[in-house]
């Protein structure tokens, strides 16, 4: 029986996916070839791009006592942007402890506040960050706030990177203090955002404040080095409202809930329209994606309650409990949603399927 001949346009395709999957396989190679005794793992930076990381922090290379290391100082290193509907594409700049760099912008306490963290190698304009932003101000009137931690998240070493959340997390709880005392906050209308490292930030800025703010929502919160219970991972008790949205969970992101609301889409794991996700990033980069659209959607991420874990990771669900929408804005604060939830999307944006 002939074969069907391929369509050359279907040839630079084949060749894409021929040699991400031959770099792939490089990868594991050298993965493989590593000592057993070393924790190695395929964690990928903001591009996409997979970096072999030892995860082991009691088993890495003494530093090179010639080159002093670069310490993180959230009070300075940190940077916060501003964005509202007056200045939608240019920053103005909050510092902390500065009260003129507040009362000089166009931060307005009547405007509900909502922070955005990035996570590892990532920045405070970067695109994870910039089209949140975007969908927020398309949906609302609110202060949007861009966090920067590039100066501790931004390290080659994922380690170091990681072990910076519960800092980072102090500098965004000391700017609420400032919006605070000096902006005339109410914690009741702030919500923080983050992002794979980001989403363990937010739940330290949360822990800062005792659990008051409104809302922490953490996207497919990072899984290497991470687990239930950590005194610096995101947990249910970081604010009036925790929200998880898992897309990739047990791989680049944590799999166990780590919320009192944990969403999988999809079961969680892998993503419809990611194809052949060789560096696992086009799932992992699904949650902020779904956030985004979730908050100005007038067709909501219908959601339906889970009776266990197990269920939703092999893609399946036991209705149990009323249903509930992922994401969207305002949260679900208040409504008394909590538990394990499943949902399907669609492959590609809109990916609401009501």
């Amino acid at each position: 029986m002939p074969t069907k001949p391929i369509n050359n346009f279907q040839w630079p395709k084949i060749i894409t996916m021929i040699t991400r999957i031959t770099a792939f396989a490089g990868v594991l190679t050298l993965a493989a070839a590593l000592p057993l005794e070393q924790s190695w793992q395929l964690v990928p930076h903001t591009d996409g791009h997979l970096h072999l990381v030892n995860i082991n922090p009691y088993n890495l290379p003494d530093p090179d006592p010639s080159v002093p290391e670069r310490r993180f100082v959230p009070e300075s290193d940190m940077l916060f942007l501003l964005f509202t509907r007056s200045n939608p594409t240019d920053a103005q700049f909050l510092e902390i402890g500065n009260p003129l760099s507040i009362a000089s912008s166009n931060f307005d306490p009547a405007r509900p506040t909502r922070f955005l963290i990035h996570g590892w190698g990532g920045s405070g304009t970067g695109g994870t960050n910039s089209r949140m932003r975007n969908s927020l101000l398309a949906a609302g009137d609110f202060n949007v706030i861009a966090v920067d931690w590039s100066v501790g998240g931004g390290s080659s070493n994922y380690v170091s990177a990681r072990n910076e959340v519960g800092p980072a997390g102090t500098g965004v709880g000391l700017m609420i203090d400032d919006l605070i005392a000096y902006g005339g906050v109410d914690v009741n209308d702030i919500y923080v955002i983050g992002f794979s490292l980001g989403g363990h930030v937010a739940g330290n800025a949360g822990k800062r404040h005792g659990g008051r703010i409104n809302t922490i929502m953490a996207l497919d919160p990072a899984g290497p080095l991470f687990s239930a219970g950590q005194a610096d991972a995101v947990s249910p008790e970081d604010g009036q409202y925790v929200e998880t949205i898992m897309t990739n969970a047990g791989l680049l992101g944590n799999s166990v809930p780590l919320g009192q609301a944990n969403f999988y889409p999809n079961g969680g794991r892998t993503q419809p329209g990611c194809g052949i996700d060789v560096s696992w990033n086009c799932a992992h980069s699904r949650a902020p994606l779904f956030y985004g659209e979730s908050v100005g959607t007038s067709v909501p991420f219908r959601s339906t309650r889970c009776s266990s874990l197990d269920e939703v990771l092999e893609g399946t669900c036991t209705p149990s409990g009323a249903n509930a929408n992922m994401g969207g804005e305002p949260s679900n604060q208040g409504r008394g949603v909590s538990g394990i939830y499943f949902l399907t999307t669609n492959e590609e944006a809109p990916f609401a399927q009501g």
